[in-house]
């Protein structure tokens, strides 16, 4: 398979800036010509920070050099046996569902010749979750990355995409869990605040198959994770789970799709964000397609945020789209505010004082996501991460009902 191949004519003027609101109807390109520089008009680009992700949409090369942008270490992979060669952009399955969606997924698709590519083998079962560390050497060099995870028929297992230090990083991750296997993928950003980051996660579950999908995003001046997943196999299941932490001057940005394409699958997603300082910002975009053929589907999307202190903004926008009536049930939800004063109120009638009460209602809030994952250490960082963003805004926002 090549890009040309699976290129769609090129968009004209008028189909570069007419709003598509339908997600599964948006063109789909290898060239990133066919999309253009965003305006900040497009539907999928008006709540993002094109300022700071302008060093992405730039299709050329760099005076840094794009390869040692960052540093894999995946000597954990390589020991479970699970890499696989991939060279070019023509090595199966590299390609076999990924289509991007938008400008930079393309320029990473063109500037990533080889794949990172992991495989679960067929009817193996890891025995404990495996992370590969992907470390940014610098904030002013670019790099970009196109990583295939494939868990093979009957696999079982979990993995970890850990990134820290600092970039400029373009990245496209493309999912296939085959049929009857069970995975397990969690993406964390713990950046430097100096980091960009963004990414396309295009993930499709088989019969019988199921993925637990994860986005946990603290650190970074601008993360955008957009995850996709089509749930095609018959009683396929997805679950997509998110939580973040923005600070002052952080753009935490994820638009979420999850599409029932097969008979009777299974969707939950639910996404938790905190925010707190001047400037923090957080987007989320959650589109769920119920397909004309995807007869007996249970879904369900929600999304909630807390805001801690004036001057930081959550953008939450559910979206909800069904095909056909034979459904076993799906809904959506999205809620933000300030703290609840029942729960502080019963809290400090326990004699537990105020900025305490606060912080145990934070850390319950988001830590229903973290004990999700499924990984001790992890999940032991992010508590970590939580306690280190709480001192860092003592002096937390009144408790309101008001939405924010």
């Amino acid at each position: 398979m090549t890009a040309t191949e699976t290129t769609p004519a090129h968009l004209t003027t008028a189909e570069r800036f007419v709003p598509i609101q339908t997600r599964s109807e948006r063109p789909t390109s290898f060239d990133p010509a066919d999309f253009g520089t965003p305006t900040g008009r497009e539907v999928n680009w008006r709540l993002s920070d094109l300022k700071r992700l302008a060093p992405l949409l730039v299709d050329e090369e760099t005076e840094t050099g794009e390869t040692n942008a960052i540093e894999y270490d995946v000597a954990a992979l390589e020991a479970a046996g699970l890499l696989v060669e991939s060279s070019g952009h023509d090595a199966a399955p590299r390609g076999e569902i990924f289509r991007p969606e938008d400008v930079v997924s393309a320029i990473a698709w063109k500037r990533c010749e080889n794949a990172l590519h992991v495989r679960l083998p067929e009817g193996r079962e890891l025995s404990e979750p495996i992370i590969a560390r992907l470390h940014g050497t610098g904030a002013d060099r670019h790099g970009n990355a196109h990583i295939v995870i494939e868990a093979m028929p009957g696999s079982v297992g979990t993995l970890v995409l850990h990134h820290s230090g600092s970039a400029q990083y373009a990245q496209n991750v493309e999912i296939i869990v085959r049929d009857g296997a069970r995975l397990t993928l969690v993406s964390v950003q713990d950046w430097e605040d100096d980091a960009v980051h963004a990414a396309a996660h295009q993930a499709v579950v088989g019969d019988g198959a199921y993925l637990k999908h994860m986005v946990v995003s603290f650190g970074g001046g601008v993360v955008r994770v957009n995850p996709s997943l089509r749930l095609a196999g018959h009683r396929a299941e997805g679950e997509m789970y998110g939580l973040s932490f923005s600070d002052s001057g952080q753009h935490i940005e994820s638009q979420v799709f999850l599409h029932h394409e097969g008979v009777e699958t299974r969707g939950d997603v639910l996404y938790k964000g905190a925010l707190q300082g001047t400037g923090a910002r957080s987007v989320w975009i959650g589109d769920v397609l119920i397909g004309q053929g995807a007869t007996g589907t249970d879904s369900y999307e929600k999304n909630q945020n807390l805001v801690l202190t004036d001057g930081a903004r959550a953008d939450s926008i559910p979206n909800l789209e069904i095909k056909t009536g034979d459904i076993a049930g799906a809904g959506h939800a999205s809620a933000t505010g300030r703290f609840d004063d029942e729960q502080l109120f019963y809290l400090e009638s326990r004699g537990i004082e105020e900025e305490e009460a606060r912080r145990l209602v934070v850390i319950g809030f988001l830590m229903e996501i973290v004990q999700k994952i499924g990984v001790p250490e992890i999940e032991e960082r992010l508590a970590e991460a939580i306690e280190e963003e709480l001192r860092r805004g003592a002096g937390l926002a009144p408790a309101s009902k008001a939405g924010a």
